[in-house]
């Protein structure tokens, strides 16, 4: 492992500058382009004593911060920046990322690298990794150069230390949970791109126009700011995800972690001075996604989970998907997404299921949203009393 010292660092050569003079680490870094998930990396540098680079042989590990060179720009042609603006990459960019896999049916397949070398920009809200497959949709991964994981005086920075949330390991122990207070809405769908976040904006919106204070939140995934933001322009009042937990991505991530990670993001949005009335909480990905089917076969998810509502991409990968949470236990109250979007298709859907389907856009009305969650709001009044 080499540590790049800022009187030692070298700068790119550009086109208009041959060969500048090295400049300080700290500098370099505030000039690059941020991306999304390392959107609370910037204070914490700003208030750490040292600012270095670590090269050479070092390891990286998911959640690590980075500091890349753009070399070729190829799928994604845009970083997602802290505030989510989508800010066009040219090759020879500087940018902040981080580390972490991905795993994204209808794009890439990407794990985090064994070395500093070569690597990939696996997504848009700042992954770096390395694609190993791809969907024969999309074009070649954008290629980055990592210059260095950045280092404080505490060691290699990680999106853990700078998140203003932490994961509780010891959660399964604790037997009054905030989560147990609020009725919690698990929505999750077929696949990627099935509607999951569309469906539960909608059913925010809903169920704010019902007069009802909602706490939302994606509990795995990639980070992106897309969904995040969503969620607030919906009516949430307060929204979180993976990313301010630390965590870049839930991909390859301990099955315990990301369970308790879950639980977690439950009961700090169900908690607090502003306690919600209703928890909307996404899993990313199909029901047969590695995490998303540990997750809902899991006792403690189960416990805290009191509803979910289903988004399938066609009337079949409805009554598969579910038929796939029946055997888990989880039959979904609703089925809707992007399957409602054809009339022919809801159609199908509604003559093969005995679950209610409802229309992505019906969600949005007041009666309609409220009655997917009156009985518990009702339940949960009466263990008050």
């Amino acid at each position: 492992m080499t540590i790049l010292h800022p009187e030692t660092t070298a700068a790119p050569l550009t086109a208009t500058s041959p060969a500048r003079a090295p400049q300080d680490v700290r500098s370099r870094i505030e000039r690059a382009k941020h991306a999304f998930s390392t959107r609370t990396v910037g204070a914490h540098l700003r208030r750490a004593r040292e600012v270095e680079l670590i090269t050479g042989e070092h390891v990286p590990q998911p959640g690590e911060v980075l500091l890349a060179r753009v070399t070729k720009v190829g799928h994604h042609k845009r970083l997602e920046s802290p505030v989510s603006r989508r800010q066009i990459l040219f090759p020879g960019d500087e940018i902040v990322v981080a580390y972490g896999s991905r795993y994204a049916a209808d794009q890439f397949l990407a794990m985090v690298p064994a070395d500093l070398g070569p690597a990939h920009l696996a997504a848009a809200g700042g992954l770096a990794s390395r694609v190993l497959e791809q969907h024969s949709g999309v074009g070649s991964p954008t290629e980055i150069e990592p210059i260095g994981v950045i280092r404080d005086e505490h060691g290699p920075l990680t999106l853990a230390r700078t998140a203003p949330h932490q994961v509780l390991r010891s959660i399964t122990a604790r037997t009054d949970r905030p989560a147990h207070h609020v009725p919690v809405i698990a929505v999750l769908g077929t696949s990627m791109n099935s509607g999951k976040s569309t469906v539960l904006a909608h059913l925010a919106h809903g169920l704010a126009a019902a007069g009802l204070r909602v706490a939302a939140g994606k509990a795995t995934g990639t980070g992106a700011g897309n969904d995040y933001n969503l969620f607030l322009d919906a009516g949430a009042h307060r929204v979180l995800d993976f990313t301010d937990f630390g965590y870049s991505s839930t991909f390859q991530v301990d099955v315990e972690e990301v369970r308790d990670l879950f639980l977690s993001m439950a009961d700090e949005l169900a908690g607090g001075a502003a306690r919600p009335d209703v928890v909307l909480l996404e899993i990313a990905d199909g029901v047969y996604q590695g995490e998303t089917a540990r997750l809902l076969a899991d006792p403690e998810v189960g416990a805290v989970v009191d509803r979910v509502v289903f988004a399938a991409g066609d009337a079949l990968g409805a009554v598969g998907g579910v038929a796939a949470l029946a055997e888990l236990g989880r039959t979904p109250s609703v089925v809707s997404g992007v399957v409602t979007s054809s009339p022919l298709a809801t159609a199908e859907a509604r003559r093969a299921l005995d679950v209610p389907v409802a229309g992505t856009f019906d969600l949005t009305e007041a009666e309609v949203a409220r009655g997917l969650v009156e009985d518990l709001l009702e339940e949960r009044l009466d263990d008050a009393s």
